[in-house]
């Protein structure tokens, strides 16, 4: 048995995986950072405290699972966001510095990733669709800090990316996650969201605000307040949020496909765990590839997939 450790300490997420290359199996723990109630998000300061609290439970999770992990071949993680010059979020450092003192006190070899090729190598595994990784497609990340397109062209263990199409203003997570603590749901919201949303009966008309393959998602947050003081059903009011970003992810991903063809479409992000959105998407595009709803959200597991691959290539 051969084991690959990956961690990722995103804005909301702290988690661990180990990923067994004999038989392709990925085992993972998570849990997200506590948000009080009423509130939109999380200082980094306070991401930083909850990751040092939370990975050492992740960690004996694993453990449990799979015994001692003496025989683990490698050590991974995500030590900045995007795979850019500059980018970084002090949330990284937890999961990086433990990965490295592993990596050390174990002597294995420790691998670095960003956040974003976590998630891509994340969805690609879910989808059966690794195969991916040697060549060209667009990858969509969709969340509360994140609201892009990329063009990705894989090595078979680095992605080069290039920002295709994005939010302009707010992030398709924000609007989800503001509607939801409005109406009084827990955050995040997104599948409190839909919960109410599927109640809703209404035919929910949305037209997206589009800049070429750029969207702008602003109005659907002030559209949701003006809905709420109107004293509008709260499900009436998830619907129309959901719906709304929906129509824009299709518009941007109709605008792509315009520009670059008929390129593999890959999606992830916890927005991209909706139902409502899954299934539309996937009717309108055939060549469209989703992260099961487990590996969509932050997780760790892509970086043990590609902690993997980093010693076997």
């Amino acid at each position: 048995m051969s084991l690959y450790l990956g961690i990722d300490t995103s804005n909301y997420t702290t988690s661990a995986a180990l990923y067994d290359s004999d038989s392709g199996r990925v085992t993972q723990q998570k849990m997200l950072l506590p948000v009080k109630a009423g509130e939109k998000g999380i200082r980094q300061s306070d991401a930083v405290f909850h990751h040092t609290q939370q990975l050492p439970q992740m960690i004996a999770a694993l453990r449990q699972e799979y015994g001692a992990l003496e025989g683990l071949a490698a050590v991974g993680a995500s030590v900045r966001p995007r795979s850019v010059d500059g980018s970084y979020m002090p949330c990284f450092t937890v999961g990086s510095g433990t990965a490295r003192i592993l990596a050390d006190v174990m002597g294995v070899p420790f691998a670095a990733f960003s956040h974003q090729e976590g998630h891509i190598a994340a969805a690609l595994y879910s989808a059966e669709r690794l195969n991916l990784m040697n060549g060209q497609f667009i990858a969509f990340h969709v969340s509360g800090g994140t609201t892009e397109a990329v063009l990705v062209r894989g090595d078979g263990l680095h992605f080069q990316t290039e920002m295709i199409a994005q939010s302009l203003d707010l992030k398709a997570g924000q609007a989800i996650d503001r509607t939801a603590v409005m109406l009084g749901l827990p955050f995040p919201g997104g599948k409190y969201l839909e919960e109410l949303a599927l109640t809703c009966t209404e035919d929910i008309k949305y037209r997206p605000v589009m800049k070429g393959c750029d969207c702008s998602l602003s109005g659907i947050e002030n559209q949701c307040q003006k809905m709420f003081a109107q004293g509008q059903p709260k499900e009436n009011i998830s619907k129309y949020c959901l719906t709304a970003v929906m129509n824009a992810i299709i518009a941007m991903t109709d605008a792509l496909t315009v520009k670059y063809g008929d390129l593999p479409l890959v999606y992830a992000g916890g927005v991209m765990s909706n139902g409502l959105m899954r299934r539309a998407i996937t009717a309108r595009y055939p060549n469209a590839h989703f992260a099961a709803p487990d590996f969509s959200c932050d997780n760790a597991a892509g970086i043990a997939v590609l902690t993997a691959r980093s010693q076997n290539k």
